[in-house]
């Protein structure tokens, strides 16, 4: 239980920190942060992330995790886009191609992973390869010219908001409400807090395990249709890096490596923080040499106030 409210205690203290970094921000930047263009572009770079990050945080929340996803955000749109410009097939049927490409990986994944026994990074970072490999197939130096439904998908707006905010919107309170309420989705916890007790107790963990990398790749799967509507282009380049931001985030949003907790809210608040200190380093001109830099570092400090709470909760 102390574990439990220490895990808690973070989503509260990164939504302090979210707003004492958006205080600071205005502050250093008068003219260029607190705008209704630059936060309408920062909630659209956001909703991206935060779609896959749903996924990765059931995932870790089941002591899982998904290299892959980066990749298949470029598969799903590349597919998507091969199908339309090159066979001129419905823009539906295109995406359902894309969405059902997206869900095989996700099931490969997880019967390798959960039914032959495959350690996760080790499969996931093989995927990963793969399927950026299919998305150089596919989209080659890049697809354009899609259809104007296709495209409507991506660029529409409700309020002043484009499209891909308002989905993101929606997953995150969908899934926040399976993972609080359903039963279903509070296995993950078990699975993840202790496997063999999860299975002593009548839990199919491998089924679970297969559909989490199911759900996990699905997500990333719209993530990439999104990605591409909204782009209006389908690039083998889409979510290169995508993972790395999307652990980070979701650790800083309150899941652990060890499994057995985080909230989906958390991955939403993981993926803020992350977006605002992206906006910081654009707005203040850092090279984007500094960018990889610095991600790198924010994704440390994460592991390790991961593993300080393990060693905490075991003292």
């Amino acid at each position: 239980m102390q574990l439990k409210e220490r895990l808690q205690d973070r989503v509260f203290s990164l939504a302090a920190s979210i707003l004492i970094l958006c205080i600071i921000m205005t502050f250093i930047f008068p003219t260029q942060f607190p705008t209704v263009e630059n936060f309408s572009q920062l909630l659209l770079n956001l909703s991206i992330d935060t779609i896959v990050a749903v996924g990765m945080m059931i995932l870790l929340i089941s002591g899982m995790f998904d290299l892959s996803v980066g990749s298949i955000v470029a598969f799903s749109g590349g597919l998507a886009g091969y199908l339309m410009y090159y066979h001129d097939v419905n823009f539906i049927i295109a995406i359902l191609a894309g969405l059902s490409g997206s869900l095989l990986i996700g099931f490969v994944n997880g019967w390798l992973i959960a039914i032959a026994g495959i350690n996760p990074m080790i499969q996931t970072l093989a995927m990963m390869g793969i399927v950026r490999g299919l998305a150089l197939m596919l989209s080659g130096a890049g697809i354009q010219n899609f259809p104007y439904n296709f495209i409507y998908i991506g660029q529409s707006k409700l309020f002043g908001l484009q499209a891909p905010v308002w989905y993101m919107i929606f997953i995150v309170l969908l899934f926040s409400f399976l993972v609080n309420r359903t039963v279903f989705f509070r296995r993950y916890y078990f699975i993840g807090g202790n496997e063999r007790a999860a299975k002593l107790s009548g839990i199919q963990v491998e089924k679970m395990k297969i559909a989490a990398f199911v759900l996990s790749a699905s997500l990333a799967g719209i993530a990439g249709i999104l990605l591409s509507s909204r782009l209006g282009a389908a690039l083998a380049t889409s979510g290169r890096g995508l993972e790395l931001r999307v652990i980070t985030a979701v650790i800083l949003g309150g899941a652990s490596l060890s499994g057995g907790f985080g909230k989906i809210f958390g991955a939403l608040l993981g993926a803020l923080f992350m977006a605002l200190i992206n906006n910081l380093l654009i707005i203040g001109r850092v090279s984007g040499y500094w960018q990889e830099i610095i991600l790198g570092l924010v994704l440390i400090v994460a592991v390790g106030l991961d593993q300080w709470l393990i060693r905490k909760m075991e003292k």
